[in-house]
């Protein structure tokens, strides 16, 4: 792991410091931004976090959401330039292109206060000072929880950003069910168990925090977006913007839905199309011994994870799920090649 010497010196004395993540964060975008910025208040620094939109409100539990400013609120943009403006150190957390910051980005580049990345993605962009990163992380909490012990500063993490990190290293993680699940992984949340953290009011708070309309949502999504291409081990949604309308769907009412579609038996390979204003977003997942990270980068200008990646489209929504469709029935052998080879082993 890199050497921290040179954040270790800056933090050795008061800085103005912006944090920010990616476009519609998520609990480890949010938990890693609000579980530093808790961190690095009790170090004595002055510290912003800036997030480039909204997120779902079953994270607004978390400390200091009260004090994160959505980009996307043009008042809150305001304020936010004006504290990039004063920032000697910015720090961009759970990205590793600079492109995830959306509107904020060119603020985020032009400023030249000393800048930092803390990611565990693929393929990182030179557009940082400073860079931790470790594909070999599960979330970026857990590289949150790792730099705030090997500063010596472990007996700073109380309660509250235990459960920060918390969150994000558990749904990253899907629960503690996807490979990503590591020895150290459950090392560190026992760690953060023991420093504080309320993993039973976490996981509910998460996970079982509900709308009438959302679940009515997911059950019409279930039953009636649900495509099934079984030969082709493959499931996915396409969701356009007059189901989302239908139940007043909200940020975070769609997270998790892919999800439901790798459940099936014999799936492999799962996705889901959402149709926004600005094109059709696209979520795909996998099972361990199928990459989805070059599918996505290759055919829907995206990328990620091996079992966990994102995309796009601007094509219409039918037309973005037909081309899905026939990319998958071409690139099929590629895809479960991994897959047959294993199968052949055993």
């Amino acid at each position: 792991m890199q050497e921290l010497e040179s954040l270790r010196n800056l933090l050795a004395s008061p800085q103005t410091v912006v944090i920010t993540t990616h476009h519609k964060p998520d609990a480890d975008a949010l938990g890693s931004s609000l579980g530093l910025a808790n961190y690095l208040k009790k170090k004595g620094h002055d510290v912003t976090v800036v997030t480039p939109s909204d997120y779902p409100t079953f994270l607004h539990w978390m400390k200091g959401n009260e004090d994160v400013l959505n980009f996307e609120n043009e008042k809150q943009a305001v304020v936010a330039k004006e504290k990039v403006k004063k920032a000697t150190l910015l720090i961009g957390l759970d990205f590793s292109c600079p492109k995830r910051m959306q509107d904020f980005m060119p603020f985020f580049i032009e400023s030249k206060a000393f800048k930092v990345n803390i990611d565990h993605h693929q393929d990182p962009k030179d557009f940082v000072d400073f860079r931790y990163w470790s594909t070999q992380a599960a979330a970026t909490c857990e590289l949150i929880f790792e730099v705030i012990c090997q500063l010596g500063d472990k007996d700073l993490i109380d309660k509250d950003i235990a459960d920060c990190l918390y969150a994000g290293i558990m749904t990253d993680t899907g629960g503690f069910r996807h490979p990503n699940t590591t020895k150290n992984v459950h090392l560190i949340t026992a760690d953060l168990i023991e420093l504080g953290a309320d993993n039973t009011r976490i996981s509910r708070l998460i996970y079982d925090n509900n709308s009438v309309n959302r679940l009515k949502f997911i059950g019409f999504a279930i039953s009636r977006r649900l495509v099934i291409l079984q030969d082709l081990k493959t499931a996915y949604f396409a969701i356009s913007k007059k189901d989302l309308r239908k139940y007043n769907s909200q940020t975070g009412d769609t997270e998790g839905l892919v999800n439901y579609a790798l459940s099936l038996d014999g799936i492999k390979v799962a996705a889901l199309f959402t149709e926004r204003e600005d094109g059709i977003k696209i979520s795909f997942r996998s099972v361990e011994e199928v990459a989805v990270n070059k599918f996505a980068a290759e055919h829907f200008d995206g990328g990620g994870h091996k079992n966990a990646s994102g995309g796009k489209s601007a094509l219409p929504l039918k037309e973005t799920t037909d081309k899905f469709e026939q990319l998958i029935q071409e690139n099929q052998h590629t895809l479960f090649n991994q897959l047959e080879l294993i199968h052949e082993k055993n």
